[in-house]
């Protein structure tokens, strides 16, 4: 499976009978699916098909669906409320009675909210049907092409992070082969530390072991690179998996990041600090990619 961004958008317009439509689907970064529906009056019954559709293609991204409908003008009937009307009418006589105002005009009346309606002819069930079956065909071809929009966008995620994955491994293997780590490095700096220690007037001899030994320990950064190693593995086969893989993929970044921290809080020469920190600076620009995939 290809990896998948989640960002995307797509369009599709279609017409059935008297009405004519657009579809936009527009899908940003989420840590969940979240599905947002702008469907107009008279269509919500497509909502769980296409709640149902949705969920079948993405398991992430925050995914906003709007449905513009237009009309024919022969699929709409003038009509007016008289209801409506009757009160508009009783309410400007007592307002002219009162305000001694002259007497309202049909077009004035009829601007009142309410009493110039346009009723929708009405469809049978059947008709009903169909012009939602189009609706969602064409539905279906907007999501296929936000689908293809996102995998688009997810290859070029990819390509960026097996670059970050790269340069992680290369690091890896600079800090494993930094001469600082080498026995006549440690040995050197250990010899600095005694000739210190020895030459202070209060020089303790069980110092000089702890010293020693401390300075041992801080040079040993081998589990940090076998776990460096093995992390970069795991990355390699998630991107080799695809799918849907952001979230674990977020969890391995986490990873990297610990151990790339705890390299540098023991390294004792500055040029492994350096590597370790640019460890650190990838790692970051490597969550940063994370962040949108799918």
């Amino acid at each position: 499976m290809t990896l998948a961004s989640m960002t995307g958008f797509a369009r599709s317009e279609g017409a059935h009978g008297s009405i004519r439509w657009t579809w936009e689907l527009r899908s940003v970064n989420g840590k969940g699916l979240d599905t947002r529906l702008r469907l107009g009056n008279g269509f919500d019954a497509l909502e769980p098909s296409i709640r149902k559709a949705v969920g079948a293609v993405l398991s992430r991204g925050n995914v906003s669906i709007t449905l513009s409908v237009q009309r024919e003008a022969g699929d709409a009937v003038p009509r007016i409320n008289d209801a409506t009307l009757d009160a508009v009418i009783k309410a400007l006589e007592i307002v002219r009675e009162r305000a001694g105002v002259g007497a309202a005009t049909a077009e004035g009346i009829l601007g009142f909210r309410g009493v110039f309606e346009i009723q929708e002819s009405e469809l049978s069930e059947e008709e009903v049907a169909e012009q939602h079956k189009a609706l969602l065909a064409s539905f279906d071809t907007a999501l296929a092409g936000l689908v293809a929009m996102r995998r688009s966008e997810g290859a070029a995620v990819a390509a960026v992070i097996s670059g970050h994955i790269d340069r992680i491994e290369n690091l890896t293997d600079q800090a494993e082969n930094c001469p600082a780590r080498t026995v006549e490095a440690i040995r050197a700096r250990l010899a600095d530390q005694v000739r210190a220690l020895v030459a202070h007037e209060n020089f303790d001899e069980t110092r000089l072991y702890q010293e020693a030994a401390l300075l041992a320990t801080k040079a040993d950064i081998r589990e940090e690179l076998d776990r460096l190693k093995a992390h970069v593995g795991a990355a390699r086969e998630l991107m080799a998996g695809g799918g849907p893989i952001g979230r674990r993929f977020d969890f391995l970044a986490q990873e990297f990041n610990r151990e790339a921290n705890t390299l540098c809080s023991k390294s004792n020469d500055t040029s492994l600090t350096a590597i370790g920190l640019d460890l650190k600076t990838t790692i970051d620009q490597l969550r940063e990619q994370i962040q949108n995939l799918e």
